[in-house]
Formats: structure tokens, sequence, C-alpha cells
């Protein structure tokens, strides 16, 4: 139902008022960001009560969820809601370990470094947490699991009893008793399962699970892997979109995701802004898409940077998998995966900066890859932008809602509201937010060093986590 509100809602819901909720790793005015500590990866699991960030050190952090949605008593918890309904959920650090290290190839004399590209959660077993992680050429599988703390107690030695020339007395057997272990707390323990290496040649970009539980793929710039959990020493290439000779290669993967529910269909972006859908069904080597989404040509002469903004930064599929999400440099933009005609709506983000492509080309800005998300109702959708600054966008039919947050403990504190444009009714395509050129209007102002690249949504609640610099900031409505 949650994924398919977007099509049936027959009204808009109100726009949400966001409000800030917590702050981990909050560094203060003037403080030096190291840069092994910036955040490169957000991820929540599917029942939301975890949470886990990567960051350019390698490591990967994980936090749980520690508010009255986890606390025993339903139907008083329940009351308790109805009252406060706008009780958030709240987060506290569990524990962080080191999952990959700077490695070097030899045979190409290439250094891998150890950043977390990706982290997508596994499925639960046994109250043990499961997720895998990548950094450019290497996927782990980890589990993690609380350890009780063991300690042997009522050992037979007294000190009371003094020892005579070395010896300590007899004891009678009456007095003999058998030591006992107890367990005092616990501690949460990680440890690497299994290891996904040598399989690709390129920077790996995407891992995405399989809702059979089972396989999980794994995408570079020009190849996409199907791997079995269990199996590490084998997988099975599904794309390759490599040219015979590489002066012919016109265009690179940029991002891959399973279908949420159907096992068999994934998707795939690429550098020239399509999108192409795959079944697994129809051939061993899926090259030949069974759909292909993309935006119509618009009239008017293209520039040296059409394909560079055209190019797709990262896709969501909707929680039902019916729609799905793309964000390149400019837009934002929702697709219905039965209409491949174009896009449902899109959604202007960075169009006040089309007069400083020059300048965003000359810094390397005009490459930055921003992530996107989805909430769980299908009702809103979420990406980043410069000065730390994220956007919120209703995209249900008829919504106008729109809105421009800073990732600080006062997200709306330069917020100047603009009014939506009106929909227009051209092949159900609508365009929003182009008015508003930064929170404050004014795309000078914008500091495109302080860039919030990754962000999560919350899978049943209207709650956002978001990556700026080394700070993890969330927010709800």
């Amino acid at each position: 139902m949650n994924g398919e509100v977007v099509a049936a809602s027959a009204e808009p819901s109100p726009p949400l008022e966001w409000r800030f909720s917590q702050v981990f790793g909050e560094r203060s005015a003037g403080e030096e960001v190291h840069e092994v500590d910036v955040i490169s990866a957000i991820q929540f699991d599917n029942s939301g009560d975890h949470l886990a960030t990567g960051d350019r050190g390698g490591r990967v952090v994980l936090f749980e969820r520690t508010d009255a949605k986890n606390s025993s008593g339903g139907a008083r918890r329940d009351l308790e809601e109805a009252d406060y309904p706008l009780r958030h959920p709240e987060f506290r650090y569990k524990t962080e370990f080191q999952s990959h290290d700077p490695e070097f190839d030899y045979l190409k004399s290439l250094e891998i470094e150890e950043k977390i590209n990706k982290i997508r959660w596994c499925q639960t077993a046994n109250g043990a947490l499961f997720l895998l992680s990548t950094n450019d050429k290497t996927i782990k599988f980890w589990k993690v699991q609380d350890k009780k703390i063991k300690k042997i107690c009522d050992v037979n030695s007294d000190p009371s009893r003094t020892v005579v020339n070395g010896e300590v007395p007899e004891a009678n057997s009456s007095s003999l008793r058998l030591p006992v272990v107890t367990s005092h707390e616990s501690s949460p323990v990680a440890r690497c399962r299994r290891v996904y290496s040598h399989a690709h040649d390129y920077h790996i970009n995407s891992i995405s699970n399989n809702s059979d539980g089972e396989t999980f793929i794994s995408a570079d710039d020009l190849r996409i892997n199907l791997w079995n959990l269990e199996i590490t020493n084998q997988s099975f290439n599904i794309v390759d979109v490599k040219p015979e000779k590489m002066e012919d290669l016109s265009e690179v993967i940029t991002s891959a995701e399973f279908h949420p529910t159907h096992c068999n269909m994934l998707a795939y972006s690429s550098s020239k802004g399509s999108i192409r859908l795959i079944d697994l069904r129809q051939s061993a080597l899926c090259d030949s898409h069974s759909k292909l989404f993309e935006e119509p040509e618009a009239a008017g002469s293209k520039s040296f940077f059409t394909e560079i903004i055209a190019s797709v930064s990262d896709i969501k599929f909707a929680k039902e998998g019916r729609y799905l999400l793309s964000r390149d440099y400019m837009t934002l933009k929702l697709w219905d995966i039965n209409m491949d005609s174009g896009p449902v709506s899109t959604f202007q983000v960075h169009e006040h900066l089309k007069p400083k492509l020059c300048d965003l080309y000359e810094n390397d800005s005009i490459f930055d890859k921003f992530e996107c998300c989805i909430s769980g109702n299908g009702l809103r959708a979420a990406t980043g932008s410069y000065s730390n600054l994220f956007r919120v966008f209703g995209v249900s039919p008829g919504s106008t809602e729109t809105a421009s947050l800073e990732a600080s403990r006062n997200p709306t504190r330069r917020h100047v509201p603009v009014p939506s444009s009106p929909f227009k009714a051209l092949s159900r395509v609508v365009s929003r937010g182009s008015e508003s050129a930064g929170v404050d209007g004014n795309s000078d102002a914008l500091d495109y060093t302080t860039k919030l690249l990754h962000l999560a949504w919350h899978p049943s609640e209207n709650s956002i986590a978001c990556a700026a610099g080394n700070s993890l900031y969330m927010y709800y409505a």
C-alpha cells in the first residue's frame, strides 16, 4: 500500500513542519574536520530501529533506537503515542568497527582507499544484525551481535584461610563448591563473515540486496555482478557495457538498485541520464533492457555541460516498487515504471546554478554525486544541495509542498518561504522548486565546499538522517 500512495491518494497531505531531533559528532565553530571522519554512506535498516553510517576512514558506526517505539507494554505505549503524537525516533550510539583498510594493488600500481562507498542492511537472524559494506574494490559481509561478558564466581579459594609452609590446609568436603559462570553486561561484537573481492576492474559505486534474501548485486562503471551471500569466490556478470574498443565508450553505469519486491527485476542508471529496467528471467546476460526511461530531448541548443549535468547520480525505488526516484545534478525526477514516455514529476534543485556551470566545472563541483531518498509512504522525497542544505518535495499528485532545510540545530533559520510554481499540465509532468535559489534565495551565498551528499529517510516515519561533514543530523516531522 505504502508505495502506491503516490498514485492512489485523492488529496495531497498538508506540508510537514520539520524539527531538529538529534546530532552526533557535532563540531564546534572553527573546529577542523579531518578527512577520515567525513561520513560517506548512510542507511536505515528495514525496521527503522538501526542506522548505519560509513566514513572515509573505512569505519562503520551503528546506532540503535531507544525511544518508546521499542519499549514493552504495547497498549500503554499506544495510548501515550495518542497523547503525544509528535514523539520522534531517538537513537543512541551502539558500536563501531573498522570495515576496510587502505590497500595497494601491486599489479595495477593503484592505491585502494578505505572510504566506505555504500552500506546495505541484510535480513536479521537470531538476534544478530547483518550488513554489507564496500569500498572501491572489496565488499564485506558483517555480523554484529551482543555478546555477554562471562566471569567465573564462587571459586574454592578462601582468603581467610592462611597458607602454612606454602600449602593450603585441606578443606572439608562439605565446604567444596562448584565454580559458577555468571553473565554480566553484554557488548556488541562485529565479525567479518565473508569477503567478496577481485570481481571489479573499476570502482564499485553501488551494492543492493535482493528481496529473496540470498543474493545481491554490485556495480562499477562498466559491469554489474550478481552474488550469492554464501559464495565469495565467484559472481555472475549480468550487465556488461564495456565496448570492444574503449575509445567507443559513450556512457558508464552510475547506480544500480534491485526492485524491492520482485527478485527478478533491477534498475541501473547511466551517465547519459537514462535508467534501464532489466528482467533476469529474459536472459542470462542482461545487456538488453526490458524498459528504458529517459527524458525526451528538449528543443534548443546543447552546451558543453548538457551531458555532464544529465548524469544520474542516484536512484531509489519506492517501498512497493512502482515508482522510481532519480537524481541528476540539476533535478530530482519521479518515474512510474509502467510509463516509459518520461518522468511523472520533475523537481528543480539546482536551477539557480545554471549561470554558474563554468565555475562549477572549474572547481569540479559539477561532478558532485548527490543522493536521494523517498519516504516509506511514497508521499515525499528528499535530496541534498550545497551549504549543507537539503530539499524536501511532496511527490503525490496535486502536492505543491517544497521545503529547504539546513543541516544544523535550527534547520529553518535561513529559510525564506517561497511559493511553489503551479502544475504544468503537460504529460503529467510538473516542475517545482526553481524559484528557490537556496534557502536565502541567493546562489552567490552558497558554500560549495560544504555539500550534503548523503541522506536517508526512515522506512516508516517522517524522519530524515543526513550527513554534513563528520556530523550526523536527524530531523522529524
